[in-house]
């Protein structure tokens, strides 16, 4: 039998709406594991966020974190760390212009530890998950490694500014991607760094080729994933611009549509 990877998105597409894993979906998950394929989780979230579903699902494989900046595997310390971090000079030169553009706050991930520029209650409740270790403070002062990722808050006005800044500035080290409403929050990433990437280093290790990756995903940083696998399959809840390069349309989040493509493809 022919191994596949399936490499699973959390929120929006394993996720139902309340952040848990239907039982369909699940059971269907634990068929495929069954039947020799590779679960693996995909996700934005950092480790400590991911790490309740990944124990649910009960893998035993690496996941991708932070869209691909940061990959290892939970069960097995000697598959290493994959971790593409940002050049930390270059978040000081943009903390230098942050005045310019407006912004509210700074958050700089270093794997799963967190620091703050600034005192925020809204921003520590949307982190605090995990229980990661957190430190508030001037970041140019504070952060004295490269960060995973790093989160800037500012407001509607100033936001496409600030990516303009951005793109002219630093398109040659990072990538950035904006929060949808009704947060206005800019997310960076190193440049070439996104799920595709990450899930091209456990292919590597498991000699799964390109062609037998079935991804699931929902949002804008499942682009380049979906685009990149055999079989990239957007959820029904998905945004366009996903649907329209993807290989397939399975049924949303809250219909199980993972469970629902998975049954058929691999005949579970």
């Amino acid at each position: 039998m022919e191994r596949y990877l399936i490499a699973l998105d959390l929120d929006g597409t394993l996720l139902k709406d309340d952040k848990t894993i239907s039982p369909l979906t699940k059971q269907v998950i634990f068929r495929a594991k069954e039947a020799g394929h590779i679960v693996v989780i995909a996700t934005g979230r950092p480790y400590r966020a991911s790490k309740m579903y990944y124990e649910e699902l009960h893998l035993t494989t690496p996941i991708v974190n932070f869209n691909g900046a940061f990959v290892h595997h939970p069960r097995n310390d000697s598959w290493g760390i994959r971790h593409s971090p940002l050049n930390l000079e270059t978040i000081k030169e943009i903390i230098e212009v942050s005045e310019t553009y407006h912004i509210k706050n700074i958050l700089a991930e270093v794997m799963d530890d967190v620091y703050f520029h600034d005192h925020d209650e809204k921003l520590l409740d949307l982190v605090k998950l995990g229980n990661p270790k957190i430190e508030i403070g001037d970041l140019r002062n504070m952060l004295k490694a490269d960060p995973t990722s790093v989160l800037i808050h500012t407001d509607e006005q100033h936001a496409d500014e600030l990516q303009r800044y951005l793109s002219t500035v630093h398109a040659n080290v990072l990538h950035h991607r904006r929060w949808a409403a009704p947060w206005h929050i800019i997310e960076i990433i190193r440049t070439g760094v996104h799920k595709a990437f990450g899930l091209q280093q456990i292919c590597n290790y498991f000699q799964i080729p390109q062609e037998r990756v079935i991804a699931f995903g929902d949002e804008d940083n499942d682009l380049e994933m979906i685009q990149w696998a055999g079989y990239g399959i957007a959820m029904g809840n998905a945004i366009e611009p996903l649907k329209q390069i993807a290989n397939d349309v399975t049924k949303t989040n809250e219909e199980d549509g993972i469970a629902v493509y998975l049954k058929s493809l691999l005949k579970l």
